[in-house]
Order: C-alpha cells, then sequence, then structure tokens
C-alpha cells in the first residue's frame, strides 16, 4: 500500500509533463498577437491567378446585379473589381514579362469607367454595352498576354446559388 502514493506521485509527474510539454508545443504554434498577424498578412501574396477568379466572380455577379436594375449591387460590384484590379496592377505590375498594370490601366480602367457611368445613370441599355465592352476588354487582355483560352462572356447562370440579384424594395 505505501506504493500506491509513489506510484499516484508519478503518474502526476507524468500527466503534468505531458500538459507542460504540449502547453509550450501549443503556444509557440498560435500567433501571439498582432505581429505574428502582419507578418502572416506579408507572407500571403495571392497570385495574379486569384485576382482573375476573384475579377470573374465580380463580373459574373455585376451582370446579374445590371440585368436586375439592382444599381446599388452593380455599383458595389464595380468597386469591388476596381480594388481587385488595382491590387493585381500594385502587386503584379508585370506577370512573366506581360505588363498587367499597363494592360490593366490602358484597356480595363475606361471600360470600367464607362461602366460605373452606366450604372450612375441606371441606363440598362448603356449597362448592357459597356458590360459587354468590358468583356472584350478582359478577352483582349487575355489574348495579349499570350492565353488567349481564358474567354470570358456573358454569364448564363449565377455564380452563387444563394445571393438575391434583385433589387432592395
Amino acid at each position: 500500500m505505501k506504493r500506491q502514493p509513489k506510484r499516484n506521485l508519478i503518474g502526476r509527474i507524468v500527466v503534468g509533463a505531458v500538459i507542460a510539454a504540449s502547453s509550450v508545443m501549443l503556444a509557440d504554434a498560435q500567433p501571439a498577437g498582432e505581429t505574428n498577424k502582419q507578418t502572416a498578412k506579408q507572407a500571403y501574396e495571392p497570385g495574379l491567378g486569384e485576382f482573375m477568379t476573384a475579377t470573374q466572380a465580380r463580373h459574373a455577379k455585376l451582370w446579374f446585379a445590371g440585368k436586375n436594375r439592382n444599381w446599388a449591387l452593380a455599383a458595389y460590384e464595380i468597386d469591388e473589381i476596381k480594388e481587385g484590379l488595382e491590387d493585381a496592377a500594385r502587386l503584379h505590375a508585370t506577370h512573366d514579362g506581360i505588363p498587367v498594370a499597363e494592360m490593366i490601366k490602358s484597356i480595363l480602367d475606361p471600360r470600367v469607367e464607362r461602366l460605373e457611368k452606366a450604372v450612375e445613370a441606371k441606363n440598362s441599355a448603356r449597362f448592357v454595352a459597356a458590360f459587354d465592352e468590358l468583356t472584350a476588354g478582359c478577352n483582349s487582355c487575355h489574348t495579349q498576354a499570350g492565353k488567349p483560352f481564358i474567354r470570358i462572356q456573358r454569364p448564363s447562370e449565377p455564380p452563387l446559388g444563394n445571393q438575391n440579384f434583385a433589387p432592395v424594395k
């Protein structure tokens, strides 16, 4: 019977050591505040493909917003497209020798501006024309970048089944 207290003591020491070791490992694996968050943000840089995929999704959402005359959503999607293109141009000014930033500035920016004006005017006919111009601009950039197989078009179905594109009444 005298051995049992000793056994309990050894068991407690082992359990304590395991808990302490686990705590140290977990603490080391967890971000330690704002400094690690900044480091993580600096470490991740989306590739040009990620920007273009997000832009493609926004492009599709923009179409359905405009088609449904939801001008507030259309304006929002245009702002998101602009923001994404600005980030792409800043982070990937050139990509594989392709002047991405210059192409965005000269080909896409004027078309986005025309689209923005059509949305501000709440003019469906101008919206459709400007949307098609933007789409043609996307395809022009892809062709000039040596990727003519990436062809953007008017979407046939909403990209997200859980979003209502009708304007708020």
